[in-house]
């Protein structure tokens, strides 16, 4: 197959003036690099595109793949993750993992939450603080966590995130709503084990790739999966597979429940922590987790099971290829 390549390159949003905050979800050239090796050592073509407007371009210039690999982050408002697959449906492209309605509302961490929740998936009571005075009317019990509603790679989080009054609610709630220009997220702390699940697949087909506990060094900053915990995650992380059967049970039962309620596709991560009872919850999902072989949790995870990166991008194309014209028409036949 022709594939092409979406994606935003940090590089080049650093040299046209964004910051090191802005830029840290977009993707490294060697995490580029990576994937069309893969892709090429897999038998395919591959052509880059490149970001959203390079790939508008693209498509008005008549350019055209057999799938796109899609792992663009976009740039501003609720919707940027969705930016791409929505090109991609007008003019019909296959590409991989989730599509716009899902990419939209995953990125708002509350809308998550209550689709989660209704489906039934243990996630901590939260409130949403859309300007200063709002913190007045929460009530949940403290400690709580305060985080942006819509970023990733642990933006907006630090040692300050853990909450345990009012007061410094309200100094912490001010401060994320000036620098991030989005509402903030206050959810009940939850103080047990954190884990990630690796998921791949789509719909009854997900399965779990595992389970890894993070675990933060004592050089980490505490209690938290920070934003500089994760930048710097080869010397303040300790990633390890989670073997206790049980408690591995339940992280697998919470992750996919709520992979298949969000409707994700092909493959990403569920964020989970425990409660004071030891059991697993809900914090959020990366339908577009991050793909660089080394620095990035899900390729950790598949190391960590010796599942090589080869096979990991591979599995993603193969899920996607089934909704290629030639895979849906021939389900369609079936069916008849």
């Amino acid at each position: 197959m022709l594939i092409g390549l979406t994606y935003d390159l940090r590089g080049e949003y650093l040299a046209a003036g964004y910051s090191e905050l802005e830029t840290a979800e977009f993707d490294r050239g060697e995490t580029i690099d990576a994937i069309e090796a893969a892709l090429c050592r897999l038998g395919h073509r591959t052509e880059r595109i490149g970001n959203v407007r390079q790939l508008a371009r693209a498509l008005v210039d008549g350019k055209r793949w057999d799938l796109v690999f899609n792992i663009a982050e976009g740039l501003g408002g609720f919707g940027r993750e969705a930016q791409v697959p929505a090109l991609l449906d007008a003019w019909n492209i296959p590409y991989t993992f989730s599509d716009p309605l899902t990419c939209a509302l995953t990125l708002h961490k509350a809308l998550a939450k209550r689709v989660v929740r209704d489906a039934g998936v243990p996630t901590p009571r939260f409130a949403v603080v859309e300007t200063p005075a709002e913190v007045a009317a929460i009530d949940l019990p403290y400690p709580l966590f305060a985080k942006p509603l819509a970023e990733g790679t642990g933006k907006g989080i630090d040692a300050r995130s853990k909450i345990v009054d009012r007061a410094v609610l309200a100094t912490m709630c001010q401060s994320l709503l000036q620098e991030f220009q989005q509402p903030v997220l206050v959810e009940e702390f939850l103080p047990g084990r954190e884990f990630t699940v690796g998921i791949l697949g789509t719909g009854t087909a997900a399965r779990s790739l595992g389970v890894a506990e993070i675990v933060l060094n004592a050089s980490a900053e505490a209690e938290v999966y920070s934003y500089l915990n994760k930048e710097e995650c080869e010397s303040r992380v300790e990633y390890r597979l989670l073997a206790e059967a049980a408690l591995l049970a339940q992280c697998e039962d919470v992750a996919l429940r709520a992979w298949r309620a969000l409707l994700c596709r092909d493959g990403g991560r569920i964020d989970l922590r425990c409660n004071a009872r030891g059991e697993p919850e809900f914090l959020e999902v990366n339908p577009l987790a991050g793909l660089h072989p080394e620095h990035s949790d899900l390729p950790i995870l598949c190391t960590l099971r010796g599942i090589g990166y080869d096979r990991l991008i591979g599995d993603i194309v193969a899920s996607a290829s089934t909704r290629l014209p030639s895979a849906v028409a021939a389900q369609r036949s079936v069916s008849a």
